[in-house]
């Protein structure tokens, strides 16, 4: 994960950094004004398979632009303290894909098969997963909206827009920008790149996070279990109360140690 520390060292990847953030927030804005799907936290985004991309073509830039160019975009409507979730989740969202690529295929991304459809097709849905589990669970947490709500309108909106979209872009934008050099692997040395201490561990440990999360969150959420045992002593119900928050916190651990380890 060192790369996402040492890139800022490197001109051109800063460079990509603000240019990922700025188009990201640019296709965002329009459709927080236009069409919203919880009014002051979420809407409509076609701009999703922009991290997946920019992942996939500019590694670690695409991390920190994407968590930006989210932040840029609360500005125009859905500001306030579950910004710093959202921060984190398109973080992980821009993180994610290049680095579980390199666990699924050592080919480039170019998407240019069906069978490196299939995996992009996966790293989306890790991806998606994350995002949506961390943005959730902030977002119950401080009492605004119930995790089965808005962590599940995430996931979907996320993964159905990018695993439909990010092909389309990879095969028109790889071929051009790998022949511009501005792909991450030309950008930065090889040192630069860190493997990962256990990324298998942590490929595995990131799905476990992520399943188990989603599942138990709406469990919770929706009333399926008692959150009372979860939260004793602290909460009266499920949103803003502590079910959700203490019952997620092993699998956000699990997704935090995952993805130090991939």
């Amino acid at each position: 994960m060192r790369e996402v520390i040492s890139m800022w060292k490197n001109t051109r990847m800063v460079v990509l950094v603000s240019l990922c953030a700025a188009i990201y927030a640019a296709v965002l804005i329009p459709f927080k004004i236009a069409i919203p799907l919880i009014p002051g936290l979420t809407e409509v985004r076609p701009a999703n398979a922009l991290p997946i991309v920019f992942s996939l073509l500019f590694g670690p830039a695409a991390a920190w632009g994407s968590a930006f160019g989210n932040l840029i975009g609360d500005f125009f409507g859905t500001l306030g303290l579950g910004s710093l979730f959202g921060f984190i989740g398109n973080f992980l969202y821009g993180y994610l894909p290049y680095r579980v690529w390199r666990r699924l295929s050592r080919e480039a991304p170019s998407l240019s098969s069906s069978w490196q459809v299939l995996q992009c097709a996966v790293v989306v849905l890790l991806a998606s997963g994350a995002c949506a589990l961390v943005i959730g669970w902030g977002v119950d947490l401080l009492g605004f909206v119930p995790f089965a709500a808005l962590g599940n309108i995430i996931l979907l909106n996320n993964f159905i827009v990018a695993v439909i979209l990010s092909p389309i872009l990879m095969r028109i934008l790889y071929p051009r920008v790998e022949k511009w050099g501005l792909l991450y692997k030309d950008i930065l040395e090889e040192e630069e790149l860190s493997e990962g201490k256990a990324p298998r561990s942590g490929h595995l440990l990131l799905w476990l996070a992520v399943v188990g999360g989603m599942v138990l969150g709406n469990v919770v959420s929706l009333g399926l279990y008692d959150a009372g045992f979860l939260a004793a002593g602290f909460a009266q119900g499920v949103k803003g109360g502590l079910g959700v928050g203490l019952g997620l916190l092993p699998c956000i651990l699990l997704l935090v140690l995952g993805v130090l380890l991939i």
